[in-house]
């Protein structure tokens, strides 16, 4: 499956003031479930609810959206790891890549292991 989260990948954001909860989706290739989630987990994302309670975001909404999905998928954040970035309570770790790192090769290791056995 190709990588759609790199920031190349992702359209530009038309000059519009405000978006539907679709055109986020697909400017940020995100399903609506997952921005409705979002919401709830991020208390910086609040977008203007009109009518019926339909979702309007704005340019700024869509950024955030942006930023929120690289550190969950692209740099591998959890939800509670992003919404503390987020907000700025925890600056990255530099033994985290290391790590990471390091588990990749454990893990590699234990499974050529397994495969002798």
């Amino acid at each position: 499956m190709p990588e759609a989260s790199d920031k190349q990948d992702l359209p530009p954001i038309p000059s519009k003031r405000y978006f539907t909860i679709g055109e986020v989706g697909e400017l940020c290739t995100v399903k609506p479930h997952v921005l409705r989630y979002w919401e709830q987990e991020f208390p910086q994302l609040k977008p203007v609810k009109r009518r019926g309670n339909r979702r309007y975001y704005q340019r700024e909404d869509v950024l955030l959206i942006r930023q929120i999905k690289s550190l969950l998928y692209d740099q591998g954040f959890t939800i509670g790891g992003a919404r503390q970035r987020m907000s700025g309570h925890q600056e990255p770790q530099p033994g985290a890549a290391v790590e990471k790192a390091e588990l990749k090769q454990m893990i590699k290791e234990l499974e050529e292991a397994l495969a002798l056995l």
